[in-house]
């Protein structure tokens, strides 16, 4: 998976009723999307250095880091890494 421009690439890697597995490709320039989802969602990044804005709250996250973000949790991506560019994994659980 290439690194896009700009804003992120979503990549279904397994999906099953409940459950959803992304892999995630971040470009520099992440769109400022709030994001407040019905279902929990677990992050992981697999490579680079971001900041996410979880519920009022800054989260650094190097490689390696994880985070769960229960279900209605109002959060989006505030920064990513270009050098290397940000690679995530997200585990959606509970979708439709």
């Amino acid at each position: 998976m290439q690194v896009p421009a700009e804003g992120e690439c979503f990549e279904t890697l397994f999906a099953r009723p409940g459950a959803r597995i992304e892999r995630i490709v971040s470009s520099a320039a992440p769109e400022p999307v709030d994001y407040d989802q019905p279902h929990d969602e677990w992050v992981c990044l697999l490579q680079g250095e971001a900041v996410l804005w979880i519920d009022g709250e800054r989260v650094r996250l190097r490689a390696g880091d994880y985070r769960l973000i229960p279900a209605q949790t109002p959060h989006r991506v505030e920064s990513t890494s270009t050098e290397p560019a940000c690679v995530w994994l997200a585990v959606h659980v509970g979708t439709p």
